[in-house]
């Protein structure tokens, strides 16, 4: 059973019915989010009845999310292909972490380890993908179109088969091979998928997607475009970090999340559910402090949060291997500035050389598959060392986003 009371407005708080099929809200064309009867939800599964930790996938969180597992009317309109539940690597001898005395975790939505849950794109991009095609199919919705930087266009893709729908993605031409190379595939074999290549980043697929397929029936589900689905399935990222580690144990965060920021849809996830789970009751109002990362060569969000402005200017995108990074500028921003500031968080730029050091030093140490976005949140601890952002005691955890082998053979220099 569906706990969702509404849809709300992030920007103006405008309320709409929880079944609408919508963009940005007409009000002030910010995201809408969606609302869950919490009061409602602890009256009918009390006990946490509505968590359910022998499921190793996101839909663990039963109840707390936009459709149940454990409901067969809902059940039957979800695309389960065994997302989430992704593991929490240790990182104890990590330089850094050793000397400076901070416990270090790599939440790894990457390459699958035996014992977990697996995303079956290799990347975080499938959480919200999974809840996006299963609301798709609950509302009717059958023709869904995105703009990507690379992984969210292979993530509609998967789901999109298995569910017989219809996708159409637009990327730039300069996607990593093996991303780009898997949507053309379909395009070719398929008439229900379509792809548009164009030149610059995910703003100009945007606008093609605007131009020539929106206005003929598409719906698009690009970053916040949807009425909130994205943002729920981005949530189980928070719900996973602050989950107990076994029977028993008790609800709890960790003291900073190091996370590579393009939309920013995730931050909003996340913090969505921390404040879910406290109504609930399972945590206090103690945050982690939210590190924001991204290029040098791209920083809308650093650029903003060093002057203090409430929304990013659009910048002009660079050339950078953190691929999924490179966004311009995004209609959430102003979300995520809100929630970096709440926390005592920040907004930190990488060059590219530090990056690539860091990719490159994780393989060599670890044979972790971390993707150049992962790279650039272990590339900042320095850092945040410096700055007193990452103290010692510190529990912090750094998020790899996806498999380096999406990247490949851009990054294969690095090896």
């Amino acid at each position: 059973m569906s706990f969702v009371s509404h849809l709300r407005c992030t920007g103006c708080s405008a309320e709409y019915p929880a079944g609408q099929v919508m963009n940005l809200c007409p009000v002030d064309q910010r995201p809408v989010e969606m609302i869950l009867d919490l009061e409602r939800l602890l009256a009918e599964r009390n006990e946490h009845s509505w968590y359910q930790p022998s499921r190793m996938d996101m839909w663990r969180f039963g109840g707390l999310l936009a459709l149940d597992m454990d409901d067969h009317e809902d059940r039957g309109f979800i695309t389960n292909l065994g997302e989430g539940a992704t593991p929490l690597l240790p990182w104890a001898e990590h330089p850094l972490a050793r000397a400076a005395g901070f416990e270090l975790w790599v939440k790894d939505e990457g390459k699958a380890h035996p014992g977990y849950g697996a995303n079956p794109t290799q990347s975080f991009k499938d959480r919200g993908m999974a809840m996006t095609i299963s609301m798709a199919r609950k509302l009717g919705l059958e023709k869904l179109a995105v703009p990507t930087q690379g992984n969210a266009g292979d993530s509609l893709c998967e789901y999109v088969e298995a569910a017989g729908l219809q996708a159409v993605v637009a990327m730039p031409e300069n996607t990593p091979l093996p991303i780009l190379g898997r949507v053309a595939a379909l395009a070719h074999r398929s008439d229900r998928f379509h792809l548009e290549l164009v030149q610059g980043t995910i703003r100009e697929a945007g606008e093609r997607l605007k131009r020539d397929w929106i206005p003929n029936g598409w719906f698009s589900v690009a970053t916040f475009q949807e009425p909130g689905w994205r943002i729920e399935g981005k949530k189980t990222l928070g719900l996973e970090l602050a989950e107990p580690t076994g029977p028993g144990g008790r609800w709890s965060l960790p003291d900073v999340v190091i996370y590579p920021t393009g939309g920013g849809t995730g931050v909003l996830g996340m913090w969505k559910a921390w404040d879910e789970l406290e109504c609930l009751g399972l945590l206090d109002d103690r945050r982690p402090k939210v590190i924001c990362v991204q290029s040098e060569v791209t920083p809308p969000l650093v650029r903003a949060w060093e002057s203090g402005a409430m929304d990013t200017t659009p910048v002009q995108a660079g050339d950078t291997l953190a691929f999924g990074v490179n966004v311009p500028g995004g209609v959430g921003h102003f979300r995520v500035l809100d929630i970096i500031r709440a926390s005592g968080g920040a907004a930190l730029a990488l060059p590219e050389s530090e990056i690539n050091e860091a990719l490159s030093t994780t393989w060599q140490e670890k044979g972790w598959w971390i993707c150049p976005e992962g790279a650039a949140c272990l590339a900042a601890l320095p850092r945040l060392l410096d700055s007193g952002l990452v103290q010692r005691g510190d529990r912090v955890v750094v998020f790899n986003t996806g498999s380096l082998e999406k990247y490949l053979p851009d990054l294969r220099h690095l090896l």
